[in-house]
């Protein structure tokens, strides 16, 4: 394991255990909202400010990137941290969330962690390396249609304005496959892109600490990830479209037809 893939595990685990110890008392928590449909909660703050804590640690120089505390330093690598994807799913007890922790160097997302406490599931990524999960090499699904499919998504519930195109997406994407499954964490989708839970995946509007680790992961575990219109600028506008080679195109022949100029 490449030494900052060890120290994003170490993290992630620590943060984890954070995470778990919090469900004794997730009543009690202070929750704020940032945006529309967007809470923070003390533990994603507690959970982020672990993560850091190990990086800087062993990396003092390098940049963070965080979705709490915004970007800290100057450097060619940078750590991109999502401390608890899914906190409306942790703020219900839905479960259903995750740590992910990204590298990138030199503008290239290099080794990705994603970590499920409640399942100790640990999904990992090094460019070159492919994926695992828990030390098992991970490979998308060989599907090359969508009639039995099973394809995953995430509502754009903080964006009202692209309610009509999203719908219109799911429509005809229902019509074609098995079934859909929206659960409420994207590094999570991606990464069950990645271990062949599901043929494929769509989102509208995601941030880079939502996308990093998942993308690798995809790419590692042989499939791809692309916007609507099939190109790699996925941190621009954070519309993603992830499935196995066979199936990608596919899946974005269905989608195209309901893009606005806003999606492209």
């Amino acid at each position: 394991m490449h030494p900052m893939l060890n120290i994003a595990v170490r993290a992630a685990r620590q943060a984890g255990s954070l995470i778990l110890r919090s469900l004794q008392h997730v009543d009690h928590l202070a929750v704020t909202t940032k945006g529309r449909n967007d809470f923070v909660s003390d533990v994603d703050r507690l959970a982020e400010q672990e993560i850091i804590s190990v990086i800087k640690k062993a990396y003092p120089d390098h940049a963070i990137m965080a979705e709490e505390s915004g970007e800290q330093g100057d450097s060619d690598t940078v750590w991109i941290i999502d401390p608890l994807d899914g906190t409306t799913n942790f703020l219900h007890g839905f479960p259903h969330y995750c740590v992910s922790i990204a590298v990138r160097i030199k503008d290239q997302v290099s080794h990705a962690v994603i970590f499920d406490p409640l399942r100790d599931e640990l999904f990992t990524a090094s460019r070159g390396s492919g994926a695992q999960l828990n030390g098992r090499r991970l490979r998308v699904t060989k599907r090359r249609d969508l009639t039995d499919a099973l394809i995953a998504t995430g509502f754009p519930f903080k964006y009202p304005q692209h309610q009509a195109s999203y719908l219109a997406m799911f429509n005809a994407v229902f019509s074609e496959v098995a079934d859909i499954r929206r659960a409420g964490s994207a590094a999570l989708d991606l990464a069950y892109v990645a271990a062949g839970r599901v043929d494929g995946y769509w989102e509208i509007g995601l941030q880079n600490w939502d996308l990093a680790a998942g993308i690798l992961l995809v790419e590692e575990a042989g499939g791809i990830v692309t916007n609507f219109s099939g190109q790699d600028q996925l941190f621009d506008k954070g519309h993603v479209l992830a499935a196995g080679m066979g199936l990608h195109k596919h899946l974005q022949a269905a989608i195209t037809p309901h893009l606005t100029d806003a999606l492209v």
